[in-house]
């Protein structure tokens, strides 16, 4: 039986990072953290939060990172700055069973049940920034839309935080 995301959104016991213990650990799917221009002055910074302790699956993190990418591209390239601000530690391990005839021979059960690595996620508690997004005022509906369409790939429930960057005056 294949196991799903929804197995591995509690965050359940102790988180296993130690990567030197186990073979085959797989690279995280999120291919940039930073997108756009991280030099400019930005009006806003939208911070979106969660409101669950959960376990994030790194190819969600993707998903999510796409998909507020796709509909932040349209202000321009250089109009915003996209963080992924969480990193998937912790590896995900499954006990994979035989289904087949014949398969009572060849099984062990729950004997050295160690697991073989199937995935990576990232722990997070209440009030976590995952994304963050630097943009000017003019562009903050769609920064809004980006981070609820993003939203909607994540296993936990959002919310999202808008707060004005101060200038520093040179004086």
């Amino acid at each position: 039986m294949l196991m799903k995301g929804r197995n591995y959104r509690t965050a359940r016991g102790m988180p296993y990072v130690r990567r030197e213990y186990i073979a085959g650990v797989p690279q995280p799917k999120i291919a940039k953290f930073t997108i756009g221009d991280p030099s400019k002055d930005y009006d806003l910074i939208i911070k979106l939060r969660t409101l669950e302790r959960a376990q994030i699956r790194h190819n969600a993190l993707e998903a999510a990172r796409v998909a507020a990418n796709k509909v932040l591209s349209q202000a321009g390239q250089d109009n915003y700055y996209l963080i992924i601000k969480v990193y998937p530690h912790v590896v995900l391990r499954e006990n994979k069973m035989i289904a087949t005839a014949g398969a009572d021979r060849l099984q062990e059960g729950m004997r050295r049940a160690f697991g073989k690595p199937v995935g990576l996620a990232a722990r997070v508690n209440r009030n976590d920034v995952i994304i963050e997004v630097g943009i000017k005022k003019n562009h903050l509906d769609l920064a809004k839309k980006a981070l609820k369409v993003a939203s909607s790939k994540l296993p936990v429930k959002t919310r999202l935080d808008i707060r004005g960057v101060k200038k520093v005056s040179a004086s």
